[in-house]
């Protein structure tokens, strides 16, 4: 009887939260929107390059409030919001815009579990965009600015004796102002989109101790047979030791240790190379020890790869992985979705699109001017899919100049918006190193907010000399950095060349095929080129791809094809917006591809 009044109980409990929560407006939605649990959204743990056992997703419904900017926190909230899908997204429940002469409010109560009364909890967000102002038991207890890092407070000393209220504000200015906002503009229509704002990624607790590590920065070297592994740690005292054991699967093939100030390098005999063909993963255990007691403990992973440039026997200088040859082959995907805007439904549709660029014979993928959740990276490593990153576009154009070296003058920016770029282009770098699946750093595309390009790329490749740094995707052209990158629609065409650096061809294609019953608008939907049928689309592709093939030996060693799904009013992806067509023939298209790589990773 106990059981049943219990089992009634908990289905009451469902109910009365789905009650307060159903996705709002009548665009399209992806097959994962019905599976969205408002009980517990997103629930996985969010940072899958350092565990912990212990956590607290606060992931849920929160009540909300849009008010005038610079207004007091509000007396009575609108309703409820499901955290964390942006306040404009379908999923939120609100489906509402902002702007910034607006500010959005959040609350929510919580209780911290007995367990961790001895340690120090951390609350962390995944991301927030973009101006963050957080409050915990109506102290104000810190901010944060940047739409793309996560970032954290430790509030142990905030906190009340049972339920603890957590109250946050968030500012975007979207393309009123000159940060990072990606293709995100207060009137989207043809390559711009929906505003995002707010919370848009996890929201969660963990119990730390005092002593711990706060990050690891993982560096491979596949010619030294090694991998450095260097700690961010807080409250280390001099003697303290850092250990690391590694392991192939079960088996234990590494360990050392050092004092924990030391950056750690692990032998690694009969080392096992990452590839998107053998995406490899050793796992790792770091821990912390005083006394030869252990104070603090992760899980990590990582992979022995290299990514490099050199001349091949012809002169042309090509981008190697593991030393040889190998040629990147991908689409430029843009991480929008109908239902959750800059947040995917669920994990599954998170690594969905992954899954499915593989399938269409591709090797790499370019994340277009924005950054994912730390799963979509973990995603990548596993399935085996190489990562060009790009930083989100922020201020203004200042002219183009795609088909020639630049002889133009720089954007000049205020020292407000070096100042934010800066920031966050390192917060960004810093959270996604240890990451091995990202090989190319982007700083600029096209000359969308380009500035100091030489300056930019020359700290870009100090702050990380492990990998490939492509200064500017498409131009403004300036001979700096490792990669010469052509944009050029729809057919692929090598009109530039750098015998000093990599050639490749960082956007082509865009070829369209608009699908009723999977558009996101009515009228107004664009590809560069349009054709009425998929056999049309996947014939178009295939001539794009003969012309590229014989572009590789004439100097392409990359290429990216936009893009992975419509988005918006763009209809020029190889998925429907809502990923339920594949609007090309997978099985062609993936023949086509091979064929494109082999050309120089089969030499």
């Amino acid at each position: 009887m106990e059981k049943r009044m219990l089992f009634f109980l908990a289905l009451l409990v469902i109910s009365t939260v789905s009650a307060q929560w159903k996705p709002a407006g009548g665009k399209i939605k992806t097959p994962w929107a019905a599976q969205v649990n408002p009980e517990s959204p997103l629930p996985k743990y969010p940072r899958p390059i350092m565990v912990r056992t212990d956590w607290k997703s606060l992931n849920g419904l929160w009540d909300y409030a849009i008010t005038d900017y610079g207004s007091q926190k509000p007396q009575k909230f609108d309703g409820k919001i499901l955290v964390p899908f942006p306040v404009e997204s379908s999923l939120s429940g609100v489906m509402k815009q902002v702007g910034s002469d607006k500010e959005v409010w959040y609350e929510t109560r919580f209780t911290v579990s007995p367990d961790w009364r001895d340690e120090s909890i951390l609350l962390h967000f995944g991301a927030v965009d973009w101006k963050a102002d957080v409050w915990l038991n109506d102290i104000k207890i810190g901010s944060h600015s940047g739409g793309y890092a996560p970032f954290s407070f430790d509030i142990s000393p905030f906190l009340a004796l049972e339920n603890q209220k957590l109250t946050v504000r968030v500012w975007d200015p979207t393309s009123d102002g000159p940060q990072p906002r990606g293709k995100q503009v207060n009137d989207p229509k043809g390559i711009w989109y929906t505003p995002v704002t707010g919370i848009w990624q996890t929201v969660w607790l963990e119990p730390v101790p005092d002593t711990r590590i706060n990050a690891l920065k993982t560096t491979p070297d596949i010619d030294l047979k090694a991998v450095k592994v260097a700690g961010d740690l807080h409250g280390a005292l001099y003697g303290d030791i850092i250990e690391i054991t590694v392991f192939d699967g079960q088996t234990k093939v590494a360990h050392t240790r050092a004092s924990a100030s030391e950056e750690v390098e692990v032998k690694m005999k009969n080392q096992k190379l990452w590839s998107p063909e053998s995406p490899f993963l050793y796992d790792m255990t770091v821990r912390l020890l005083r006394n030869e007691q252990v104070v603090d403990e992760v899980k990590s992973y990582f992979a022995m790869r290299k990514i490099s440039t050199k001349k091949d026997e012809n002169g042309i200088m090509r981008m190697q992985l593991n030393n040889e040859d190998y040629f990147q082959f991908g689409t430029l995907d843009q991480g929008w979705w109908p239902d959750g805007l800059y947040t995917a439904p669920t994990d599954e549709a998170l690594k969905y699109d992954i899954i499915k660029t593989k399938e269409y014979g591709f090797n790499m993928i370019r994340k277009h001017v924005k950054v994912e959740p730390q799963r979509w990276y973990r995603h990548c490593d596993e399935i085996g899919m190489l990562v060009w990153q790009d930083m989100p576009n922020g201020d203004r154009s200042n002219g183009w100049q795609n088909k020639k070296m630049f002889d133009g003058n720089e954007l000049q920016r205020t020292p407000e918006s070096e100042k934010i770029y800066r920031t966050e282009w390192q917060e960004i770098i810093d959270f996604l190193y240890s990451y091995p699946s990202i090989v190319v750093w982007v700083p600029f595309n096209e000359a969308w907010g380009q500035f100091k390009t030489e300056e930019i790329t020359a700290w870009t490749k100090n702050h990380d000399p492990s990998r490939l740094v492509n200064s500017a995707s498409g131009g403004n052209h300036i001979k700096t950095g490792d990669i010469l990158d052509l944009h050029n629609y729809p057919e692929p065409d090598l009109y530039l060349y750098d015998a000093d650096r990599v050639t490749v061809l960082g956007e082509y294609g865009g070829i369209g095929l608009p699908l009723e019953g999977h558009l996101w608008q009515q009228g107004k939907n664009w590809g560069y080129v349009k054709f009425k049928n998929s056999k049309e689309v996947t014939d178009e592709y295939v001539k794009y791809a003969r012309i590229l093939k014989k572009l590789v030996n004439g100097g392409f060693s990359a290429a990216i094809y936009t893009q992975t799904t419509d988005v918006e009013g763009e209809v020029n992806g190889l998925m429907t917006y809502d990923r339920r067509v594949d609007k090309l023939h997978v099985e062609t298209v993936r023949q086509a591809n091979r064929g494109v790589i082999a050309v120089l990773n089969e030499k």
